[in-house]
């Protein structure tokens, strides 16, 4: 038997639509804080726990930040944005290139910012710990981790963020806020994080607007199930 918490979950999931054209109103902190937390209660590597949120609802910062945004939005519509994506029509890529337009001109208007970051942790690998590594991975292995070993690292810490992000979202969908992840920012990432005083040894990913939506929820199109499920191998 399925519990309805269990079906409203999957409902939840079926009906998060990217949410880009926001109302000016304000969003209660309670309710932007209950977002963070609910980040927060996600999966972290290690149980490091080395995220940090960084919030804007301030509407001069809002400002500084709006060309920024303009900047990064414009760079991606005239390069990868002119794609059509395979699963979609040309009126369905119409309508997601004109939501993304409206957000661009709109932007402060959004009531909230979330800016999701992470502080990767030193780790400083002594004799103990590469014999264990060349025992476990061989030497060629191990020459394979020096070579490539920046994706590791940026993985690593994608995994701790990006399940906290999701919760981010399924809970600003629970609350009906709209909201969208974008990664835009870092085509300009040193001027945000300037603008935003961010560490420069801390790493930002993503830009997440929050308001109430203007549009209504629901239901995502996706491919399908027997499109992209692989069984025991590829």
């Amino acid at each position: 038997m399925t519990s309805p918490a269990a079906v409203d979950l999957f409902d939840t999931m079926a009906t998060m639509r990217a949410m880009r054209r926001l109302s000016a109103e304000p969003v209660p902190d309670e309710l932007l804080e209950k977002l963070v937390q609910a980040a927060v209660n996600g999966p972290s590597g290690h149980n490091a726990q080395d995220y940090e949120y960084v919030l804007v609802t301030d509407r001069d910062m809002m400002t500084t930040l709006a060309p920024l945004w303009a900047r990064c939005v414009d760079a991606y519509l005239a390069s990868a944005g002119r794609t059509i994506p395979a699963p979609m029509d040309e009126d369905a890529y119409d309508r997601m290139r004109a939501a993304i337009e409206y957000q661009r001109d709109h932007f402060t208007d959004i009531p909230a910012l979330i800016i999701p970051c992470y502080r990767s942790p030193k780790f400083t690998a002594d004799l103990g710990s590469l014999r264990g590594m060349v025992t476990q991975l061989g030497t060629a292995g191990l020459s394979r981790l020096a070579t490539h070993g920046g994706r590791f690292n940026l993985l690593a810490e994608a995994s701790s963020v990006y399940p906290g992000i999701q919760n981010l979202l399924l809970a600003a969908r629970g609350l009906g806020l709209g909201a969208n992840l974008t990664i835009w920012h870092l085509l300009l990432e040193r001027e945000w994080k300037a603008a935003l005083g961010i560490p420069s040894e801390v790493h930002t990913f993503g830009i997440i607007p929050v308001g109430w939506p203007l549009g209504r929820f629901g239901p995502v199109r996706r491919r399908p199930l027997a499109d992209v499920l692989h069984r025991d191998r590829w």
